[in-house]
């Protein structure tokens, strides 16, 4: 496949913005980051409105000096520009319900995540801009970021052209909020959402499952809890390790480590088997992501994410998870150490 096209601050312009209401449906982790950076890039704060409904996210709004609305519909109304930031469990039904009817024929919706594009679960009109800004990092990044005057990764994309400007308008919004100082790498939903989705039900289980399973055997060869919790996870040595990858690479790094430890990741690694791990790797994607299983499982238990205690699917894997010898032995050794901590 060709390399992506990167997109920088010369390739777009904040003045397709000019007299445009910019809603942010939401002023959670990146609700907050991208408005605040949007109006510290130039927008003036009257072309910004905050949609949230009354909470301490409207409060917090409120007290940065935004307007906020409460009334969706009333905010729907006034919108050239609206982003999509409320988390993607309720984006459908806020969005469809309460936005959607509203929303003039020639609006741009922004999504900072391609879920609920992918998998159509939100409706459009043909003439509207449908685009993907998606900063790659939490929103306290993405302010921070912005204030040191650095960039940070975004993905950029055009998912419906309907005023055949999305583009112009995806990349000045990029820029708004920071994201084209660094490069914003231009993408598409299916791609943002596979390796999102990929990473949250591939990668990141199986590093659960290795350290599970670490901890099982290390424990039966007499190391005590104190010393294998400090060890694995609580020195925070592998935060450390990704954070010098991210800075040097994913190989490149080992060079910090011992050559004991060099020889040893690498003669490991490659004398590993990853066949196995790749077909289970490819069974996830085509037979879980992209074919729309685990967005129709998903969507099936969505409404019961809101009940209390046990009635609540996701309580119910963290009160199983918690069970686990790692888990428990985690608990023993912090309750211990409580004031080292």
């Amino acid at each position: 496949m060709p390399s992506a096209k990167i997109y920088y601050d010369i390739d777009a312009d904040l003045g397709v913005l000019s007299n445009k209401k910019i809603v942010f449906l939401g002023f959670g982790n990146q609700g907050a980051a991208q408005a605040q950076n949007l109006r510290d890039t130039g927008i003036p704060n009257e072309q910004i409105l905050i949609a949230n409904r009354p909470d301490s996210y409207a409060e917090d709004a409120k007290s940065k000096g935004f307007i906020v609305e409460h009334d969706f519909t009333k905010a729907a109304k006034v919108a050239d520009v609206i982003f999509l930031l409320v988390p993607d469990q309720v984006q459908p039904r806020v969005f469809n319900e309460q936005i959607f009817p509203y929303l003039p024929d020639t609006a741009a919706i922004v999504v900072a995540s391609g879920y609920n594009v992918f998998f159509k679960l939100l409706t459009f009109k043909p003439t509207q801009d449908v685009v993907m800004v998606a900063p790659r990092m939490i929103g306290s990044s993405v302010r921070s970021l912005y204030v040191k005057g650095q960039g940070f990764p975004c993905f950029v994309s055009v998912e419906q052209d309907g005023t055949s400007n999305g583009l112009v308008i995806a990349l000045a919004l990029s820029r708004a909020v920071g994201a084209t100082k660094a490069g914003a790498i231009a993408s598409s939903v299916r791609e943002e959402t596979a390796m999102d989705l990929f990473a949250e039900q591939a990668l990141w289980p199986n590093i659960i499952t290795l350290f599970r399973e670490g901890f099982s055997v290390l424990k039966e060869a007499g190391c005590s809890d104190e010393a294998l919790c400090y060890e694995m996870w609580m020195s925070k040595e592998p935060a450390e390790i990704f954070e010098r990858a991210a800075e040097d690479g994913f190989i490149a790094q080992l060079k910090y480590h011992s050559v004991v430890s060099q020889y040893g990741q690498l003669s490991g690694a490659l004398a590993l088997d990853g066949t196995a791990q790749r077909e289970h790797f490819k069974n996830i994607l085509y037979n879980q992501i992209l074919n729309g299983k685990f967005c129709k499982a998903f969507s099936q238990i969505e409404a019961d994410l809101e009940k209390e205690g046990d009635a609540n699917p996701l309580n119910q894997l963290y009160k199983k998870s918690e069970e686990s010898e790692l888990v428990q032995a985690e608990k023993r050794v912090r309750a211990r150490l409580s004031g080292l901590l």
